[in-house]
């Protein structure tokens, strides 16, 4: 997770994660497994079908790669202007004209 207050630097080595509360290690443990367990039938089911948060298949999603994309989240589109523009610029079209006020 990141602090509201950190600068650039700062989340680009921490964003996303917080030191591990047993060993209190600050880097990010890789890993190295394809698989992981479900309580149950139904909650791999619910995994499956999105319905519940988890990790299901390393190819799809795995808590290394879940790091990395809250900092790259973080990094890209730290402030809510930024993702104002972001939505703009993937609808608007070359020669396009955006009306907008100082309140967007």
């Amino acid at each position: 997770m990141s602090d509201p207050n950190w600068k650039l630097e700062t989340i680009a080595v921490h964003g996303g994660y917080r030191p591990d509360p047993t060993t209190r290690a600050v880097a990010v443990p890789i890993y190295q497994t394809v698989a992981y367990a479900f309580d149950d039938t139904q909650h791999g089911a619910d995994l499956f079908d999105l319905k519940v948060q988890g990790n299901i298949y390393s190819r799809i999603m795995n808590p290394t790669t879940d790091v990395l994309e809250q900092r790259i989240a973080a990094l890209a589109v730290a402030s809510g202007p930024a993702a104002v523009t972001y939505a703009i610029q993937t609808i608007a079209e070359a020669g396009d004209s955006i009306v907008s006020s100082s309140a967007l």
